[in-house]
């Protein structure tokens, strides 16, 4: 695989952010001292994305699906296209800030690492949106939200340790990538993607770090407000969460957690959220499709014992013990 950098921008109807966005793109990899690429993956977009991309940017290499299809399969095509060892998956609504890439490269001198995610804060102010992803539990579910930042910033000059890289502004190992099968097209169209492919990349050994020196800007999801109603979002969501469960929980574990499921699923019944009822309804339906992802992940991870879901959670926590750290 060739030593450069390819950016890989997923897109659905993102013409607007464009002019916004590339600039600050071109501007961070025309200061590298390495090959690079930009290739936008477009999702069917009907803003005519694709037209504009040909006259202002024909240096971008352009892929397009067949069919609307979601973030999955839009990443994972254009991810495939790659031609260098590093891509750095990239929301459509997220700009670079100068540097972006300095503090990261060095990660990837130890084939341990996966991939790392830098700081996300606001597209107009520096509230920080996402920091490094801490395991969290209640009872046997897995939390999927809590991000946490060390007190003292020099306690974070060799990164911190995170359960999940962002899709917005993951760099990760190329072939390791491809190695792992990509990311899940079960949970088409949207969420909990990315955390499950930095869980499968976890269990088989490899390292997922947060970097706060790189940083960018994000405009809260924009795409996803034009495309769906709010009640399908959650419904979405709320599925893809259980398929996360589903898929790396152990057998005990996975017990424990479906008994907990099944309580929520009656008392957001009783309470009308009609949209958790229809996201249990619409994950049982695929429980043949989950039980293959069980069984492509011991495929990979081979004859080597991958590490549990508590596994990895303890590395985490035991990397930040005896430091303040700063939830949110």
């Amino acid at each position: 695989m060739q030593q450069g950098l390819s950016v890989v921008i997923p897109n659905y109807n993102g013409i607007s952010l464009f002019p916004h966005t590339l600039p600050s793109v071109f501007s961070a990899v025309s200061s590298l001292s390495i090959p690079y690429e930009v290739i936008v993956a477009d999702d069917c977009s009907t803003d005519a994305s694709v037209e504009w991309l040909r006259l202002h940017y024909p240096q971008i290499r352009l892929v397009t699906n067949d069919q609307n299809s979601g973030f999955s399969v839009t990443a994972n095509r254009g991810i495939e296209a790659a031609r260098y060892r590093l891509v750095l998956l990239l929301n459509s609504d997220v700009k670079l800030e100068p540097g972006y890439f300095e503090s990261q490269f060095r990660y990837f001198e130890d084939p341990g690492v996966f991939g790392v995610m830098g700081r996300i804060i606001g597209w107009e102010d520096d509230n920080i949106q996402d920091g490094a992803k801490y395991p969290s539990f209640h009872s046997a579910k897995i939390k999927t939200s809590v991000n946490y930042l060390l007190a003292n910033e020099k306690d974070m000059e060799h990164g911190l340790l995170s359960m999940y890289l962002s899709g917005a502004n993951a760099l990760m190992d190329r072939e390791k990538f491809l190695r792992l099968g990509g990311f899940n097209e079960l949970f088409s169209p949207f969420y909990v993607e990315d955390y499950e492919l930095s869980l499968r990349a976890w269990r088989a050994g490899w390292k997922c770090i947060y970097e706060y020196k790189a940083v960018c800007r994000h405009r809260t999801s924009t795409s996803i407000k034009t495309k769906s109603r709010k009640a399908f979002i959650k419904k979405i969501a709320i599925r893809n969460k259980m398929f996360l469960h589903a898929i790396h929980l152990s057998s005990f574990k996975r017990l424990l957690w479906f008994t907990q499921l099944v309580l929520e699923v009656l008392v957001q019944t009783l309470l009308f959220k009609t949209y958790y009822t229809k996201a249990f309804w619409l994950f049982l339906r695929s429980m043949k499709s989950v039980r293959s992802s069980r069984k492509a992940f011991n495929t990979i991870a081979g004859s080597s014992s991958p590490l549990s879901v508590k596994d990895v959670a303890d590395k985490i926590q035991s990397s930040v013990e005896g430091k303040v750290v700063r939830f949110f």
